[in-house]
């Protein structure tokens, strides 16, 4: 039997029984966390207000042996809130929409429990933190959030130089199935040809230029969703449920 701690974000919560849930979190040293919330159902339960969606936690792990990703599921036996982001993000439409897809984005990205997927947590933490804030339109705190957590996860798409050969940009063409811009030569079947402005708005925030993402006019931005949407839906051979839902 042995005790772990550790600080993460809840990703979702299931009922189990009468009084009890299970919380998935993305947690920074164990990757993704399935643990059972004893009680944090009944109305009289601090703790359970504590292990909603969107929150930062730090938490006590109790298990039955020296793992804490094990057979069966530990118990979740304390937990210290770090951050609130829920209260910034769940009264607005956008950004609980925003929200929800960005979780279930790091949930499909670390399908394997127990593995530490540092990168794809620290993106997490600072999205929230962002959309909580305020500091950005929510849809493209999203958009800049799935760009980094595929190029995390090895499926960084190129804006500029072709993603196949090289050639420096920018190029005319993007293809998905290629890994994003691709040049007249190396064009496939299926490639399409976006605006210059909405490939700029994607390669924004990829890298982190706010201001060129922020002044960025309407349309090239429901383009450059669009774009990540495909490109994200090709990579996890299925796309987000949530993402259906997001205001644009």
């Amino acid at each position: 039997m042995s005790l772990f701690r550790d600080d993460g974000i809840v990703l979702r919560t299931q009922k189990l029984g009468e009084a009890d849930r299970i919380i998935t979190l993305l947690t920074r040293g164990h990757g993704r966390v399935r643990a059972v919330a004893r009680g944090v159902r009944r109305t009289k339960s601090k703790f359970g207000a504590r292990l909603e969606p969107f929150s930062h936690v730090d938490v006590q792990f109790f298990a039955k042996g020296s793992e804490l990703v094990g057979r069966g599921l530990p118990l979740c036996t304390q937990s210290e809130t770090i951050a609130p982001y829920g209260g910034g993000i769940v009264t607005d439409y956008a950004r609980y929409t925003a929200g929800t897809a960005m979780l279930e984005t790091a949930e499909r990205f670390t399908d394997h429990e127990g593995e530490p997927a540092v990168q794809q947590y620290l993106l997490l933490v600072g999205a929230l933190r962002t959309l909580a804030r305020g500091e950005h339109a929510p849809h493209l705190v999203l958009d800049a959030f799935l760009l980094r957590s595929l190029a995390v996860n090895g499926y960084a798409p190129s804006f500029t130089d072709c993603a196949k050969c090289g050639m420096p940009g920018p190029n005319r063409f993007f293809s998905v199935a290629s890994g994003g811009s691709v040049c007249g030569d190396c064009r496939v079947p299926g490639s399409v040809v976006p605006s210059p402005q909405a490939l700029e708005l994607l390669g924004a925030l990829l890298t982190g230029d706010w201001e060129t993402a922020d002044a960025c006019e309407a349309r090239y931005v429901r383009e450059g969703s669009g774009l990540v949407s495909a490109y994200l839906h090709w990579h996890m051979e299925r796309g987000l449920r949530s993402l259906r839902y997001v205001e644009k």
